[in-house]
């Protein structure tokens, strides 16, 4: 049952994805718009801080031909910035629900097909498909389509976040990493009353020459390929957290590829409420 869906909304989702080449037109040109008059605003339109994280996931595999275009502009949306006052922060979650095409992605993961399962229940997506992106928790749409993305950016990055701080990280073994992490307390009108804290392990960037299925014979760039996604903490009204941690890693672990992503989200896949970022490389 599962799989017929997946087949079904990815065709349909195939149907909507845009060319590559349209897609850096159009990242090119939404660059160019930065800094116009009602496309950017100022950081301190912002309310919370002064550069707003959002989070943006995209649930991809190196099996579905119409997952490409998405990955580049993940990857552009990564690089460039392309907003004034905000910080997108990026994560790529590779489904294993393509693995049986021929191709096995070595980035996939039950894990990651079982939370976009949860985004699909609680955003009310007809089923999970790929390439799905989902901005801040708050709203899903197909990942190569460069308009709905920007519209939900848009309204994520006005939304107060609770600030996060990262601090004296290491890798203390090729499997550890160590961190220190400051959540503030849930603000007193949130309508949760605790929140998850999540530290995400990314590869900071990979490739991989296809050899078969869907995109035989390409070569696929990624950015912030996610490798695990660990529950550490919890934040809660009048409550900050503030404490040392630590998360595992798959070995041999690159400490010149990895960045961090910590993120506070409401209870079963909820809304993001605040997040940052560590970018590689991680000091030993």
């Amino acid at each position: 049952m599962k799989t017929t869906g997946r087949w079904f909304t990815h065709s349909f989702a195939r149907c909507l994805a845009l060319p590559l080449l349209t897609l850096l037109i159009l990242m090119a040109v939404l660059t160019t718009l930065t800094g116009v008059p009602g496309f950017s605003v100022a950081a301190s339109d912002v309310p919370g801080s002064a550069t707003a994280p959002v989070l943006i996931e995209l649930f991809t595999s190196e099996g579905c031909s119409s997952c490409p275009p998405a990955d580049a502009l993940l990857t552009k949306l990564d690089g460039l910035q392309p907003i004034a006052g905000t910080q997108l922060i990026v994560l790529s979650e590779h489904v294993d629900y393509w693995n049986h095409d021929g191709w096995k992605d070595a980035y996939s993961s039950s894990f990651f097909t079982e939370r976009q399962e949860e985004y699909v229940h609680r955003l009310g997506a007809k089923g999970p498909y790929t390439p799905q992106m989902v901005i801040d928790g708050a709203a899903q749409m197909n990942g190569s389509d460069t308009a709905a993305v920007g519209r939900a950016i848009e309204s994520a990055r006005t939304r107060a976040k609770i600030p996060v701080h990262v601090s004296s990280v290491s890798l203390a073994d090729p499997k550890t990493i160590h961190l220190h992490l400051a959540v503030d307390a849930l603000p007193a009108d949130s309508k949760a009353h605790k929140a998850d804290i999540f530290v995400a392990v990314a590869l900071d960037h990979a490739e991989s020459h296809v050899s078969a299925g869907e995109n035989k014979g390409r070569d696929i760039r990624h950015v912030a390929v996610a490798e695990s996604i660990s529950k550490v903490g919890t934040a809660e009204k009048g409550k900050n957290f503030d404490r040392d941690v630590q998360v595992k890693v798959k070995a041999p672990a690159d400490p010149g590829n990895l960045r961090l992503i910590v993120f506070v989200q409401g209870a079963e896949a909820g809304d993001v409420l605040g997040a940052s970022l560590l970018t590689a490389p991680i000091k030993n």
